[in-house]
């Protein structure tokens, strides 16, 4: 059945602010959107005069969690193979693959090396055939550079990207924070930030060698984003991506020993945090996404250093990301490149962008709508967010998965 969704202003691909027209689907693919004349006979919805976005694609979340989702504007997520069997089996892919269907499609990602040990690579190929759009390192570094360069070989003969964790496991063993003045005066493990150049200027050096596409899943320090900056000049095929937190906090969060900043990597400085601003802007970074990782009590009301890393992500992606819009860092139609359309294509989906012909994915949103963060009452299965209290806005009002509503 078609409809018309009329009166929107569309993020579309190639502007920079939402457009008013219109958006006709058919079926579950886009017929056309914009200046739309020739309607043909349909539903028509009103989107009064709210923003009509695509859904966003999140890249790179270590939980399915649906009411979340929802609640964010998530159409699509690249579950990270960090799952409990971990996914390095085709049959643990095709299971994946199907969770969460019709309203979400989740696209699990390979593990890189069985048991995501980083020993032995994993049948990557037959995964492939099972679905999978990536192949990831899951929370680990791989540390043996001759394994990492058979699978960047592997990788790119299979033409599939590979998502990396980027730090030197050597220098960070232990750790719970990034070196500075905070750490130490709290009397927190801490490691060097250049752990993470340490590790992007490995695999930015067997890139250059294979060819293979890699995607650094988190670049969070002037220098790693300076080393991806360089490869990206010299036509290298990387990219990288970014969560809100640490574009937004420091490491000054962690004073009060609260966990729910406890993430891997771990908030570095306010002059890293400056750095990850600008790197957004001149378009360094490729994607920001949400980090998804909801932890209950038993893994965050633990002493600081005991606590696993992680924070539940989904449901402020959207408001947060807004910020950098509000403080004009970047266009609207830069923000949805970096939540939709940029990890909709290192996943080779036909999805992120109001396009014609692609699946009809999309969201619309209030702006303006004011809320504030709270842990008791978020969607997700954890509330572990290290926003907890702030106002924020930007709501999504509908969710649209094939042209549906959800």
């Amino acid at each position: 059945m078609t409809k018309i969704f009329t009166n929107a202003r569309l993020v579309l691909p190639d502007f920079e602010q939402p457009k008013e027209g219109s958006l006709i689907v058919d079926g579950d693919r886009i017929a056309a959107a914009g200046d739309v004349t020739d309607k043909a006979p349909g539903e028509e919805i009103d989107c009064k005069g709210r923003i009509l976005t695509p859904g966003i694609v999140d890249l790179g979340v270590f939980a399915i969690d649906k009411p979340a989702f929802r609640f964010g504007g998530i159409t699509r997520a690249a579950l990270m193979p960090d799952q409990s069997p971990v996914l390095d089996l085709p049959a643990m892919i095709k299971h994946n693959a199907v969770e969460g269907k019709p309203d979400l499609w989740s696209h699990p990602i390979a593990a890189a090396t069985t048991g995501l040990e980083g020993k032995r690579l994993a049948e990557i190929g037959l995964m492939k055939r099972s679905g999978a759009k990536a192949v990831a390192t899951g929370r680990q570094w791989i540390a043996d550079s001759g394994i990492m360069l058979r699978l960047l070989q592997y990788c790119k003969s299979l033409e599939l990207p590979l998502i990396v964790h980027s730090e030197d496991a050597g220098l960070t063993a232990g750790a719970v924070a990034t070196n500075s003045e905070t750490a130490t005066r709290l009397g927190l493990a801490s490691a060097t930030a250049a752990a993470e150049a340490v590790s992007i200027a490995r695999d930015i050096a067997l890139v250059r060698e294979t060819g293979a596409h890699v995607h650094f899943r988190q670049v969070t320090t002037e220098a790693g984003l300076n080393l991806v900056r360089a490869a990206k000049s010299e036509k290298l095929p990387v990219t990288c991506g970014i969560t809100p937190a640490h574009l937004l906090l420091s490491d000054i969060a962690i004073s009060d020993f609260r966990t729910f900043t406890r993430l891997s990597p771990p908030l570095r400085s306010e002059e890293n945090r400056l750095a990850c601003i600008d790197a957004v802007k001149d378009g360094t970074i490729d994607v920001i996404s949400s980090g998804h990782d909801p932890r209950g009590p038993e893994d965050k009301r633990l002493p600081y250093a005991e606590a696993l890393p992680g924070m539940a992500g989904a449901e402020t992606l959207l408001a947060l990301s807004f910020t950098l819009v509000r403080e004009d860092i970047i266009s609207v139609g830069r923000l949805f490149r970096l939540l939709s359309a940029n990890p909709a294509e290192i996943l080779g989906v036909e999805a992120g962008l109001l396009r014609p012909g692609y699946e009809a994915d999309f969201i619309l949103i209030d702006e303006d709508s004011p809320w504030q963060v709270d842990t008791r009452k978020m969607a997700a299965t954890a509330g572990n967010t290290p926003f907890d209290g702030l106002p924020v806005q930007g709501r999504v009002t509908a969710i649209y998965k094939g042209g549906r509503a959800y």
